[in-house]
């Protein structure tokens, strides 16, 4: 499908395609935050037209991935040290509510569910491709059994969110910094049902990682 597309061809279902991929590439990093999102080539970029592109940054706009700049456009969000900070504090104390009845209310299938999460995690290395996905997947299962959909949403809002400031900082080293062995640990007290040492691990595994993030924000 070419830039130049007949707008008025344009179907949901292609608006939702550049949605899912212009939102793809600001978690990702490929969007820098900051940057200037020039509608047109956007528009070339995917192969569609403009008004599916507008649509889908108005959206985002809403997400607070992206900024309206009046009648200038849009810019994907800036990462600034401040904001990243409040995000990890609202990270911790939104997920010590959904973690804590995750395990209250876990089964043996989100035990299994959890147990096979960590076992994909920790036979990849942190610099394979798939590692980020694995990541993701064990932190979605630690939450999984949570009975409320709404807090389940917002915790993996703040999860995507932070998942941008880590792509922001992927150049970053973890010297002396053994992460397999925190998901190890977390994963470990979830299982017993240990819900303060399994929350305050969590908080713990967040605030580690954002002392390397902020270091790499800072210098940017």
């Amino acid at each position: 499908m070419q830039a130049n597309i007949d707008e008025s061809l344009a179907t949901p279902s292609l608006t939702a395609q550049v949605h899912r991929r212009l939102r793809d590439d600001l978690l990702r990093g490929v969007l820098a935050p900051g940057a200037k999102l020039k509608v047109q080539a956007l528009a070339e970029s995917y192969g569609a037209g403009a008004s599916p592109v507008r649509e889908a940054l108005s959206s985002l706009a809403a997400e607070g991935l992206v900024e309206r700049l009046d009648s200038r456009g849009f810019r994907a969000a800036p990462a600034s040290v401040a904001d990243f900070d409040e995000l990890v504090r609202a990270r911790c104390w939104l997920e010590e509510v959904v973690l804590r009845e995750s395990l209250l209310a876990g089964d043996p299938a989100w035990e299994e569910a959890l147990v096979v999460a960590h076992w994909r995690l920790k036979r990849l290395i942190r610099a394979d491709p798939a590692w980020e996905g694995a990541h993701a997947a064990f932190h979605q299962a630690l939450l999984a059994a949570c009975p409320s959909p709404t807090l389940r949403g917002m915790a993996e809002t703040l999860r995507e969110r932070a998942e941008r400031y880590r792509a922001v900082a992927k150049s970053v080293a973890y010297p002396g910094r053994d992460v397999a062995a925190e998901h190890a640990a977390i994963a470990e007290a979830a299982l017993a049902r240990e819900v303060p040492r399994a929350v305050a691990l969590l908080q713990e595994h967040y605030r580690s990682t954002a002392a390397f993030l902020r270091e790499a924000l800072a210098k940017r």
